[in-house]
């Protein structure tokens, strides 16, 4: 779903919406479904529970007077309740998916927060004027800033607090936007391979790169960024731990790896790996702020409500029995009935997802393994035992990495003479 065109298709939005209410077996009803602003204010809302998640966005952007103009520079995030009562995020709520049935399965330590969709402070001015969308950036911006997120000295945090008295909001918004990392989102504290292995991290993601912030021995703080456009690629990959063998199931554990080839001199490609339980989440803030580069690039706007496709209806076959189910493109209806033909817009979008995953084919082609440059070896894909185990007797544990699609980057630059 990393590629635009695919990830806006009603017929791939549509299979998997209905894969999720198959298999959590959820019948369409009235519901009524809570979502959070970051001071923590409730907006609940009446949807269909299979609606899938633009369609609860703008909802709630209709219940508090959001103009469209401005709903898709927010977006829905699921996040967790952690044990020392903060709370994380775990993801972006696509639309393939309905936030309903999502936050139904993923338990009552999870809710829906609403928070900004952009990555570029820029595009704060667009809603400055408006007195819902600057309430919406105003309220993030001291929730980021309390959380430590967003990073403030004395005098500035003196200033901030004299602005909030006073609810001088847009003033307070101007202040903020000085700060180091406003508008990032911070992960938590993680494991790298960057600058040694196993290194202590704590990642941040904005304004076109990745942060990195280590403590060394001393207590001393470095950092250090990755830019976005020097990011030739990416990937996911999944390890696994197994302890008693690959037949049981029970006693194994994954843990997830984003990693990235990096271009750290005008000719020298490195890659960096980090060890992330947020990992797709981290790959999603990547995407993102791809996507948004190109848009401006291409001189493009935010969405709106109204370039939505809407109306076309889909039939995908169950997966325990012939019949099917009837999908619209905004989940607002759903039936079980037998399969006829397709319409000239579900042909139309059919092609046009054939035609996106042939592209991300040939894309995954012209791009080398992980391990392609010469400054990092491959991993190998064979199990590894460990020393320790087999000195304290124990079952040895087996370790392998899964295999991931590499995802190429669409605005990747070169380094320049000017550069270095």
């Amino acid at each position: 779903s990393q590629h635009s065109t695919l990830a806006s298709s009603p017929l791939f939005n549509g299979f998997f919406l209905s894969a999720q209410q198959e298999t959590q077996r959820q019948e369409a009803e009235d519901v009524s479904v809570d979502v959070y602003l970051l001071n923590g204010h409730k907006i609940t809302i009446k949807i269909m529970s299979t609606d899938q998640t633009d369609d609860v966005l703008e909802t709630v952007a209709s219940q508090i007077n959001l103009p469209d103009d401005f709903v898709y520079y927010f977006a829905l995030y699921l996040v967790k309740k952690d044990s020392d009562g903060s709370f994380s995020i775990v993801r972006k709520m696509q639309d393939f998916e309905s936030p309903f049935i999502s936050l139904k399965t993923a338990g009552s330590k999870h809710k829906i927060v609403l928070r900004k969709n952009f990555w570029d402070a820029t595009y704060d001015d667009d809603l400055l004027d408006n007195r819902v969308s600057m309430n919406l950036l105003y309220v993030q911006a001291v929730s980021d800033i309390d959380r430590g997120w967003t990073l403030a000295n004395k005098e500035q945090m003196a200033r901030l607090e004299v602005l909030k008295s006073k609810g001088s909001k847009k003033e307070y918004l101007r202040l903020a936007q000085t700060l180091k990392y406003y508008g990032f989102i911070q992960f938590k504290p993680c494991t790298s391979d960057f600058p040694v292995k196993n290194t202590k991290v704590l990642v941040s993601a904005g304004n076109r790169e990745l942060s990195f912030r280590v403590s060394d021995p001393d207590g001393q703080v470095k950092e250090g960024s990755f830019k976005v456009t020097r990011m030739r690629c990416w990937r996911i990959t999944t390890t696994i731990a197994e302890t008693n063998g690959e037949s049981d199931v029970s006693n194994t554990t994954s843990e997830l790896e984003l990693s990235f080839e990096y271009l750290v001199a005008k000719d020298k490609l490195q890659w960096i790996a980090v060890q992330s339980d947020q990992a797709i989440l981290m790959s999603i803030c990547l995407q993102g702020m791809v996507d948004e580069l190109i848009m401006k690039k291409e001189g493009s706007r935010m969405k709106r409500p109204q370039d939505r496709i809407r109306g076309t209806r889909t039939d995908f076959k169950k997966r325990d029995a012939p019949n099917s189910i009837k999908m619209s493109s905004s989940s607002s209806s759903h039936s079980v009935s037998s399969p006829d033909s397709p319409s000239e817009e579900t042909a139309s979008a059919a092609q046009k997802a054939k035609e996106s995953v042939k592209k991300i084919s040939d894309t995954l082609h012209c791009v080398k393994p992980f391990g392609s440059s010469s400054h990092q070896q491959n991993p190998s894909q064979q199990p590894q035992i460990h020393q320790a185990d087999k000195l304290h007797g124990a079952k040895p544990a087996v370790r392998s990495k899964g295999h991931s699609a590499v995802v190429a980057n669409d605005v990747f630059e070169g380094i320049g003479d000017d550069d270095l």
